[in-house]
């Protein structure tokens, strides 16, 4: 006898936003250590087959993207899950190679998309410090142990060094999207697609970052009909978190840290 009740479909739908990485004492980014636990979860739900993970984020450490990355495809691999990755205002950078963790990527067309390279910035403060009269003082063991001091000139050597290590992890994101994305990318050399150089969702689609446009809401429901369920797993946070985050805002380095997590934001126009 056949069942006139049809399976309801259950799509988990996980949301990462923010900065990658820590971003304060008491103010945290995206990082696998907050995130593994929604993540485990989302993906055994019911034995489900389907995982949607929406991505808000401007980038941040290298180091967290690869873990949160690794982990995504690992889940996927022993749950035999497929990956559905959504870009909401941006994924670019760290923010993109969480993405490359999906089997499809959609974004809106004017979501900011790519930015496949690699950044390191700081100030010198060696004419400040004389300026105001410190004299400082550093002592080492191991002669690079000082590299690329802020109080200091800078030195040669240090910034070969520091554009080695950039060029290393360049090379790495580089073959992380190559191998996701694979024979969908479109002359990423005409293209100038790991130049660091970035894409409204539109544009993005034309050479091969994502694979369509939309939200999660719209694709899901194309794919799976207007009655699937997306649920939605979240990580909450206490009372207590939320109180001591909001006062921490009005510190000074509660302020540095707004202030850097804005400027990141800020390169792509949020």
């Amino acid at each position: 006898m056949l069942s006139i009740f049809k399976k309801k479909i259950i799509v988990p739908h996980v949301r990462l936003s923010g900065v990658i990485g820590s971003v304060g004492k008491f103010k945290q980014g995206i990082d696998l250590a907050g995130q593994q636990e929604i993540l485990k979860k989302a993906f055994a739900y019911k034995k489900n087959r389907n995982v949607a993970i929406s991505i808000n984020s401007p980038g941040g450490s290298p180091v967290q993207s690869h873990l949160i990355y690794s982990y995504i495809r690992q889940l996927a691999k022993k749950h035999k899950t497929k990956v559905y990755i959504f870009a909401e205002d941006v994924a670019a950078s760290g923010g993109y190679f969480i993405a490359c963790a999906g089997d499809e990527i959609y974004a809106n067309s004017s979501s900011i998309v790519g930015s496949i390279g690699v950044i390191s910035a700081s100030f010198g403060f060696k004419d400040l410090i004389k300026k105001i009269g410190i004299d400082r003082r550093i002592y080492t063991a191991g002669k690079n142990k000082s590299t690329l001091d802020p109080f200091v000139d800078e030195k040669e050597d240090d910034v070969t060094r520091i554009k080695k290590i950039q060029t290393d992890l360049h090379a790495n994101f580089i073959e992380i999207v190559k191998n996701s994305r694979g024979e969908k990318l479109i002359d990423p050399e005409k293209n100038n697609t790991f130049t660091g150089e970035f894409w409204s969702g539109e544009a993005a689609k034309k050479i091969g970052l994502v694979d369509g446009i939309g939200n999660a809401d719209q694709i899901l429901r194309q794919k799976f009909g207007e009655n699937v369920i997306i649920k939605k797993f979240e990580k909450q946070k206490s009372f207590f978190a939320k109180k001591l985050s909001s006062s921490m805002d009005n510190t000074i380095d509660g302020i540095l840290d707004n202030i850097y997590e804005r400027s990141i934001w800020q390169k792509f126009g949020l």
